[in-house]
């Protein structure tokens, strides 16, 4: 039960106050390698249109789940970047906080009064650190650009030539520097380029063509493996020979097999014995894992967690709407395929023999097939007022949608420890 109260916080904390569905969330800020760097806490209210409900409705709900939860298990370990107000600076709100885990963010618009300047000297002195968003570079924010450890720079609404001006003006500053909204692969080239330090978007998630890309070879075999694993009944055989034709495929299904994941209490060391042992709808799943993995071995870890998430959620959740578990898990993995195999969608899914109704969710037509990578697309981003229109028009239960997504984390979570 312990672990199924911090999952849930970790997917989606949703608490009731006034009446109201209060929902948390997190998107990485990852560095030049493509590590999680940390976690920004996202928030919605249940009124504001915004992803961020910087409010101190919003502040007070967030210290609650901390404090009950722990931010640790909310952020991985990793600093959590927590959007604030300054009232909640001011009066001492954000101290039940754990100061070395935790990162204070402060709109740029906030006025730098006498208290408020006092009260980041003093949060920084107990170890805390500091976080200017939506940096402008206007003259009143800079004395608390001063004090801030990350400055943040939404790419979208500061131009180029604009973010140079910026850039050139913290130059001195020991301060780390974000680069917000980054959705493209252009956009975080051009960052790279101007010399900012982390990135936060979702830019790792979206497939860069390279012109003349062949697949290799035992990617190859891996997508013949994806599509025999789609029929049904399955060619044991045929598919215990194909994933022998890989070590590393072989490697990895094996570890996954011997894993909480499976969770079997027999220890296998044959890729036969595996698929007598689990089955065919768990082996499924387990070498859907195995094939996820090696496709996204050049990828940041944060694509392989996010397929992983997806698969599992949409697998757990297709009993709510009436849609077959097998092939759901299919669509939310292979949802994020084109960005680990650096091709277009429309050239991936003309190599699986996927159901039109599979095909054209993977394409974001707008089908009950694809309602739930829908959902949990719009929950990675924040669109919780889209999240609420889609379980109230797919008659699905809130509650339940909310279940399946953090027990989705805690498998992925075990999944990853599991290969790392």
């Amino acid at each position: 039960m312990a672990t199924q109260a911090r999952a849930a916080t970790v997917a989606g904390s949703v608490a009731e106050q006034a009446g109201e569905l209060l929902y948390v969330a997190r998107q990485p800020i990852l560095d030049l390698q493509g590590n999680a760097h940390g976690y920004e806490l996202l928030f919605w209210n249940g009124r504001e249109p915004t992803m961020n409900a910087v409010s101190n409705l919003a502040t007070r709900t967030m210290l609650d789940n901390t404090v009950v939860y722990g931010l640790e298990e909310l952020a991985r370990g990793l600093p959590a970047f927590v959007n604030c107000t300054a009232d909640s600076l001011t009066e001492e709100l954000v101290e039940v906080l754990p100061p070395h885990m935790t990162v204070l963010e402060l709109p740029s618009d906030a006025e730098p009064t006498p208290n408020l300047l006092a009260a980041c000297q003093k949060l920084k002195t107990s170890g805390f650190r500091l976080a200017l968003t939506d940096f402008t570079g206007n003259p009143e924010s800079r004395p608390l650009a001063e004090l801030a450890d990350y400055i943040k720079v939404d790419v979208l609404k500061v131009d180029a030539l604009e973010r140079k001006k910026l850039l050139r003006w913290v130059a001195g500053s020991v301060a780390s520097l974000v680069a917000q909204n980054v959705e493209t692969r252009e956009q975080y080239g051009q960052a790279c380029k101007e010399g900012f330090d982390l990135f936060q978007g979702y830019y790792f998630c979206r497939p860069e063509p390279l012109p003349n890309h062949k697949i290799p070879g035992n990617r190859l075999v891996h997508l013949e493996i994806l599509e025999d694993l789609h029929k049904d009944p399955v060619d044991m055989q045929r598919l215990s020979q194909l994933v022998m034709c890989d070590a590393s495929l072989t490697y990895r299904l094996l570890r996954l097999v011997n894993s909480p994941v499976c969770a079997m209490r027999q220890e296998v060391t044959s890729i036969q014995t595996a698929l007598m042992l689990v089955g065919e709808a768990t082996f499924r799943r387990i070498a859907m894992l195995a094939i996820a993995t090696d496709f996204s071995t050049s990828q940041p870890e944060e694509i392989l967690r996010m397929a992983f998430e997806r698969g599992r959620f949409c697998e757990l959740a297709a009993s709510l709407c009436g849609l077959a578990p097998s092939e759901q898990y299919l669509i939310g993995m292979i949802s994020l395929f084109p960005a680990m195999l650096r091709i277009l969608m429309e050239d991936l899914i003309r190599m699986l023999p996927l159901r039109e109704a599979a095909r054209n969710a993977l394409q974001g037509r707008e089908i009950p097939e694809g309602v739930l990578l829908h959902w949990i697309v719009c929950q990675e981003h924040g669109n919780w007022a889209e999240c609420d229109a889609i379980v109230r028009a797919s008659g699905m239960n809130h509650e339940q949608v909310m279940q399946c997504h953090a027990q989705a984390v805690e498998w992925a979570e075990a999944a990853l420890r599991t290969n790392a």
